[in-house]
């Protein structure tokens, strides 16, 4: 199979470009990366060693892809993946619309010129925000978690499904990938394409460039260990907001049966892709692992809102299990561990991946 992995040299794009390779199903893997994320350099040569062709190539110029080898499948992994982009005084609005809006349209016409398929990595974050914010929570050994028998539309003790709400505001980083999975399913319809959607929750693992807006069980078990300045934001300030988390390799098994799959209405294309309630963490249990394993260090508390930001949010992938038979293979305690055996190995990581 000949696959073409947008955003290659990224934390996701690298990861699945070397799982694939390494699984030896006989894949040829190339990408493209515009190399404008700090880090995204370090992965360069490690992909080339394994043998992945890599193109030098920005996805908002339509020019960029034309000289890229015909694929049979596109992975969409390029995006700028913060909740904040476009609205922190730091970056454009506009560059978030071209990044991963227009790349997802260039990258699309690639896709109907060589009759390739198209699976999305998208995310969490196309969930709307207020019905997200309006949920009945409590504080459950330290972290938030559904109230005992909440249950709603698209939402239940097992998280949040398919089905739940995605009106705005899902900020402008949400509402881009949800305008990109409506125009990958156009497109599909209008020109016969295998497309899928993948709905990721919060993805982790060790080399993922420690941003709290990005990556934050890098950003906190790197600059934990670092005993940097850490502070629990927002709602109460004591640290119980609560994500799920995902190795990305995890992903390569069900995107092998993407590949092979035979066509599927569009609604059984869209599906969420997390470790579930089993993975979900706060950030004060975050803090727990890392005192246990890394040391002492001070958190402090600041209760002031930050954009965006919600309490809970944890997916349920039931939808992912029935049609694909998918089961997350990396708990959340390997994934820290991993982490943390990778800062010791970087120490200089936060500032080879901090901003410019």
């Amino acid at each position: 199979m000949r696959i073409l992995i947008s955003g290659i040299c990224g934390f996701v794009g690298s990861t699945l470009a070397r799982a694939l390779v390494e699984r030896g199903a006989g894949h040829t893997v190339s990408g493209c990366d515009n190399f404008i994320r700090p880090g995204s350099e370090a992965n360069r040569e490690a992909l080339r060693r394994l043998g992945v062709k890599l193109f030098h190539g920005d996805l908002r110029a339509a020019s960029d892809l034309e000289t890229l080898p015909a694929a049979d499948w596109v992975i969409d992994a390029a995006a700028n993946p913060s909740v904040l982009a476009g609205v922190d005084g730091r970056t454009s609005s506009r560059q978030l619309v071209e990044h991963n809006l227009g790349g997802t349209v260039n990258l699309l016409e690639y896709c109907k010129a060589h009759r390739a398929g198209f699976i999305l990595l998208s995310t969490s974050r196309v969930y709307g925000i207020t019905p997200l914010t309006q949920l009945p929570l409590v504080v459950r050994d330290g972290a938030f978690s559904p109230a005992p028998d909440a249950r709603g539309p698209g939402f239940g003790p097992a998280g949040i499904t398919e089905d739940f709400s995605t009106t705005a505001p899902l900020s402008l980083y949400g509402a881009t990938k949800l305008a990109s999975e409506a125009l990958a399913l156009e497109y599909g319809e209008a020109f016969g394409l295998p497309v899928f959607i993948n709905r990721c929750g919060v993805l982790a693992g060790a080399g993922q460039f420690g941003r709290a807006d990005q990556g934050i069980f890098s950003y906190w078990i790197h600059s934990w260990r670092r005993r940097r300045p850490l502070r629990f934001l927002g709602f109460d300030g004591h640290g119980h907001q609560t994500r799920d988390c995902l190795h990305p390799r995890d992903l390569v098994p069900v995107l092998e049966r993407q590949f092979a799959a035979p066509a599927l209405p569009a609604a059984d294309r869209i599906a969420n892709f997390s470790g579930g309630a089993a993975s979900a963490c706060s950030l004060r249990q975050l803090s727990d692992w890392c005192r246990a394993h890394l040391g002492d260090h001070t958190v402090t508390s600041d209760p002031t809102p930050r954009p965006f930001d919600l309490p809970w949010l944890v997916l349920d992938a039931a939808k992912a299990r029935r049609l694909w038979q998918w089961e997350p293979a990396t708990s959340r305690a390997e994934i820290c561990a991993e982490i943390a055996a990778h800062a010791e190995a970087h120490a200089d990581w936060l500032e080879l991946s901090a901003p410019l």
